[in-house]
């Protein structure tokens, strides 16, 4: 019997919460099928266009980019856009002959779904958010399979569909052992104190930034807490300088970004953070206390929606990104002093968790490509016929 040979695109990116589970499916599909040969298509000049080779796997970029809500007028490029990203995603699939095409969200997914359904390769879309976005509902008609992290996703996709598979988190966090003393000496930190992380997200939150400028005395009052916070490269210089000239506490570290998430995660008792889904599903993972400040900037508000689904089982803190400045670091430093209060969220997340997500969809994904290449052999034996 001849050895099967799969073919695999895997589309979208834009942030790292679109990135890392696109990365996790990969390396689980490589588990399954070593010899799979994958090839990512993303957004030029996108995280993913740096992030994706440095995980060892090739990407093709397409010019696309999103609508401008505050400014109508500039949608006609973006337009031209969409349509030469199609083309360019057509030749992609014409060359590479994938079996099945894979979205994982974000700019790119769009193009390469479409243009891959219309060539008969059949999509799965893997939907991280409690709200479905509209390119994903637009996607889901000619979808084959479409995975999900939330319950009452039937709102949005066909019923038929649906596989509650959870959201893929990064291999680094499933390898790791919840040792929270061997992360504090990873991070430098001290383990007999409570330890706080403020995580805005790769690109940072400004008004989580501010909240802790604002509350400098309250962090300097509490030095049995440490503080690592991440601004976000785009805040970084101005917060550093901001915090020098109002003078830092001892017991607060500033970075830009952190690279080994994966120990900062295990070192924190609380994690204070945007509501991305991929960034909840490696909280639920890690029963890790959280407290989410949903950004205001993302479409249908889908934050919030990921936020209030745990606030509804009592999984999560919610506080809304205009109330934060005034009520961010109080409440942080009396939930991270109230061990009843963490023992709680840690047990109420971690309920949710779906450590095996990646697992399932690479699945998923084969019987897929398993499906269409039959279907192939079918159509050339009749054709030899």
């Amino acid at each position: 019997m001849e050895k099967k040979s799969y073919r695999i695109i895997i589309s979208g990116g834009g942030t790292g919460g679109h990135i890392f589970p696109a990365l996790s499916i990969a390396d689980a599909i490589r588990s399954k099928q070593p010899d799979a040969q994958i090839l990512f298509v993303g957004a030029d000049n996108r995280m993913e266009m740096q992030r994706v080779p440095e995980a060892g796997y090739r990407i093709l970029g397409l010019p696309i980019a999103g609508f401008d809500r505050k400014h109508l007028w500039r949608n006609l490029k973006v337009l031209w856009l969409i349509m030469k990203s199609q083309r360019m995603a057509k030749k992609i699939i014409k060359d590479f002959k994938p079996q099945v095409a894979v979205g994982v969200g974000g700019y790119a997914s769009g193009p390469t779904l479409k243009m891959a359904a219309k060539m008969n390769i059949p999509t799965l879309i893997q939907e991280q958010n409690s709200y479905a976005g509209v390119t994903n509902k637009i996607l889901s008609r000619k979808a084959k399979i479409i995975c999900v992290a939330y319950d009452g996703m039937e709102r949005f996709f066909p019923y038929e569909k649906i596989k509650i598979t959870g959201n893929p988190v990064r291999s680094s966090l499933l390898a790791m052992q919840n040792n929270r003393d061997d992360a504090m000496k990873a991070m430098k930190l001290d383990s007999s104190k409570r330890c706080v992380l403020i995580v805005g997200g790769s690109l940072g939150a400004r008004s989580m930034n501010e909240s802790v400028l604002a509350n400098l005395n309250l962090i300097e009052a509490n030095p049995d807490i440490q503080f690592v916070w991440q601004t976000g490269k785009y805040y970084f210089e101005e917060m550093k300088n901001r915090i020098e000239k109002s003078g830092k506490p001892q017991n607060i570290i500033i970075t830009d970004f952190v690279s080994d998430m994966a120990n900062a995660l295990n070192a924190a008792d609380l994690v204070v953070s945007r509501a991305g889904a991929g960034s909840i599903s490696e909280f639920a993972l890690l029963g890790k206390p959280v407290i989410l400040v949903p950004s205001p900037n993302v479409s249908e508000d889908h934050q919030t929606k990921n936020a209030m689904a745990l606030v509804n089982k009592g999984a999560a803190i919610h506080i809304p990104d205009i109330k934060a400045k005034e009520e961010l670091l109080p409440t942080t430093i009396a939930i991270v002093n109230d061990d009843n209060k963490l023992k709680t969220l840690s047990e109420n997340i971690r309920d949710l968790a779906k450590p095996n997500a990646a697992q399932v969809i690479a699945e998923e994904v084969l019987i897929l490509a398993d499906a269409y290449i039959e279907k192939e052999i079918r159509r050339k034996n009749e054709n030899i016929k």
